[in-house]
């Protein structure tokens, strides 16, 4: 099921960083995210309500700048 929040992700696994690409467009990193979160995450059936509840606000991120 397509996500209304999250457009694409990605998973770095040597660096442990959780890629997302918003629906507005903005890019975020999460940084030092488990494998088994990231795989979490990926099966979830809600990709915002996972993302609310187990990533925001655990993992220091830093929002990429577009140009």
């Amino acid at each position: 099921m397509p996500s209304n929040v999250v457009k694409k992700y990605s998973y770095n696994t040597e660096q442990m960083i959780l890629t997302i690409m918003f629906v507005s467009g903005k890019v975020y990193d999460y940084f030092q995210v488990p494998l088994y979160t990231f795989e979490n995450f990926r099966s979830a059936f809600s990709k915002g309500s996972f993302l609310n509840r187990f990533i925001k606000g655990k993992f220091r991120y830093k929002e990429r700048l577009i140009v």
